[in-house]
């Protein structure tokens, strides 16, 4: 078995949670590929097996090759794979050694068991849809497309933005907002959420659509089918506008043109057999708890 570990950066504390994992890796002789820039920055720290591979970009990893992408941080960082992973399926394995983690799920004090069940294979693999976007200029490179969701926001110095929005060609609303959140059922526990949008479950195949400090408070959050392609046009006063997906950001002019679809492909998130979706919903949002207590 083969796996492959991302990073972006972990603390000197964390750094003992990172040797158990390395330590029970090689105990069960997985072979493991490490992202570079992680791997330099941590050298000296952390006692690797000999035989560890080094990769860097995308074109490094091999699906064939790769049983498992391991993605140590929080949802951020699991984020960050989809760049690497793209579309070829490679099953990622969140750890969460950030705060909250609802896409990294697996606590750091679950190492042992989680490399366990990934060697015994007894796991639960869920498809995650993702969001596409379109245009009609060249917008993040050839990873165009996200996990949690896609956004337009006005600059940080900038008045509301209008943001005409069409479900296939056909007149939804007009936003006057801050910005507007096209996110994909597994978005609807991040930014949406934070915006008041609803929780909809993965399997939903769906869009949420939530508006961003709209001026007109009878403009709620809403749910459509993501079979529909939603296009967007925008006006303001200021000629730049941000456009999102995930946290990756591009300024553009507002008279781009911009359109966003489920994308082709899924991306694959490992989960234990102990843990699913409403597990996770009540223990990060702390559901059926007095808090009076």
């Amino acid at each position: 078995m083969r796996v492959a570990i991302y990073s972006r950066f972990l603390e000197n504390e964390q750094l003992v949670d990172l040797q158990q994992l390395v330590d029970e890796l090689s105990a069960e002789r997985v072979d493991m590929l490490v992202h570079e820039p992680f791997f330099k920055s941590i050298q000296g720290a952390v006692q690797w097996p000999e035989s560890v591979k080094l990769f860097s970009i995308h074109s490094d990893l091999i699906a064939e090759d790769i049983d498992f992408l391991i993605s140590l941080g929080g949802d951020g960082t699991l984020l960050d794979t989809i760049t690497l992973i793209r579309d070829k399926a490679i099953p990622v394995v969140g750890i969460n050694f950030g705060r909250l983690g609802f896409l990294a799920s697996i606590g750091r004090n679950e190492l042992k068991a989680a490399v366990q069940a990934l060697v015994k294979r007894s796991i639960m693999i869920d498809k995650r849809s993702m969001i596409h976007l379109d245009a009609n200029m060249p917008l993040f490179g050839d990873v165009p497309y996200g996990l949690n969701e896609f956004a337009i926001h006005k600059t940080d110095t900038s008045p509301m933005i209008k943001i005409h929005t069409y479900l296939n060609g056909e007149f939804l609303n007009t936003y006057w907002a801050d910005g507007l959140i096209v996110s994909t059922p597994t978005g609807s526990t991040g930014y949406s959420l934070s915006c008041n949008g609803p929780v909809v479950f993965p399997e939903s195949s769906s869009f949420v659509i939530t508006p961003v400090a709209p001026h007109n408070l009878n403009i709620r959050p809403i749910v459509v089918p993501d079979h529909n392609i939603i296009s967007f046009e925008i006006e303001g006063r200021a000629d730049q506008f941000i456009c999102a997906l995930d946290s990756r950001k591009e300024i553009v002019d507002k008279k781009v043109q911009l359109a966003v679809r489920r994308e082709q492909f899924n991306i694959h998130l490992v989960r234990l057999n102990e843990t699913n979706f409403l597990q996770t919903l009540r223990n990060k949002l702390s559901w059926g708890l007095d808090t009076r207590n």
